[in-house]
């Protein structure tokens, strides 16, 4: 009897390790490589003011975007926001290929079901938002705006530094609400989670990704390195919270391209880092778990709860969304 009560025992205890073996796994992100050109920019005038090689009210048939983010309003339909100016038509590109990005894009699903906008081209245009002359005294540059819904409004950050807030009750007409941080070393592409009662802001800086922590969106913590890149310089970072544990996704600039295609200058690699601390991802490949296939990439759930990653410019001009599993 001492036997089998020993043996029940082993076989339990052994049970209990093994659970607690598979839990413990680190999910790996895989995409289909099957990306959906969803949305592709329709001509416009250019909202300015003047730049060097762009004109205030002249119609440019080419529009660019970057750094996006995806929303769903109340009657169910996704909207994309984004970084966009004209295609700067100079030679050579550098220098210019970031000229005018003053205001986001704003596009809009006729479907209810993320699933169904996946055809091409699905995404319309409706009219550009937070131009220089919607924000006086900000500085002209609109960048990386991302979303989120608190007490009944959309909460909008963007950038660079000085990071800022606006707000809008319908997704279409908003309010700046001026400054909420700067960094000393710059603070670029604001990427935001929300996690037990705590949102976490994610951020670029120099050879950096930082994070700082609010519980209402105005007042924040001081900044936490929690990467560092020696190898890169990092863009467009995305964090998330999935399968007991934290994903940062960071996209990579590497400094080589010849400053005449404009595809080269935003490049389509994207690094995975995995971690129990959202504090703490490391130092360059320290807690890198695989490399993904996209530029400025959003890491978000259809209202299915199927997984998506999202990228501009690769490998078409627009927004183009890929299929993302776990494994």
């Amino acid at each position: 009897m001492r036997i089998l009560r020993f043996c029940l025992f082993f076989i339990v205890v052994f049970s209990f390790f093994q659970c607690d073996k598979v839990e413990e796994k680190v999910l790996i992100p895989k995409q289909s490589n099957n990306f959906v050109w969803i949305y592709k920019p329709d001509g416009d005038y250019f909202f300015g003011p003047d730049t060097k090689h762009l004109k205030e009210g002249k119609w440019y048939d080419q529009w660019v975007p970057n750094d996006h983010t995806f929303v769903k309003d109340e009657t169910g339909k996704w909207h994309v926001f984004g970084i966009t100016h004209p295609l700067v038509d100079v030679k050579p590109l550098k220098g210019s290929i970031h000229e005018g990005e003053y205001a986001s894009f704003h596009a809009v699903s006729s479907d209810t079901s993320f699933k169904e906008s996946l055809t091409k081209y699905h995404y319309k245009d409706l009219p550009k938002i937070l131009a220089p002359k919607d924000r006086p005294g900000e500085t002209l540059a609109n960048h990386a705006p991302y979303i989120v819904k608190m007490d009944g409004l959309y909460q909008m950050v963007y950038g660079h530094s000085p990071i800022r807030l606006a707000v809008s009750s319908d997704l279409h007409k908003w309010t700046p609400k001026g400054k909420l941080f700067s960094d000393k070393d710059g603070a670029r592409d604001p990427n935001l989670l929300f996690h037990e009662g705590v949102y976490y802001i994610v951020y670029c800086s120099n050879k950096s990704v930082r994070m700082r922590q609010s519980k209402d969106l105005i007042n924040w913590s001081e900044s936490q390195t929690i990467l560092t890149t020696n190898k890169f310089d990092p863009e467009s970072p995305s964090l998330i919270f999935h399968n007991d544990s934290f994903y940062l996704f960071v996209c990579s600039w590497d400094g080589i391209w010849d400053g005449q295609d404009i595809q080269g200058a935003y490049q389509n690699k994207t690094y995975v880092y995995n971690s129990k601390n959202p504090s703490n991802f490391g130092t360059d490949e320290e807690k890198e778990i695989t490399t993904l296939k996209s530029h400025a990439p959003e890491i978000f759930q259809d209202e299915n709860g199927d997984w998506y990653i999202s990228s501009v410019e690769w490998p078409y001009r627009g927004v183009s969304i890929d299929k993302l599993t776990w494994e």
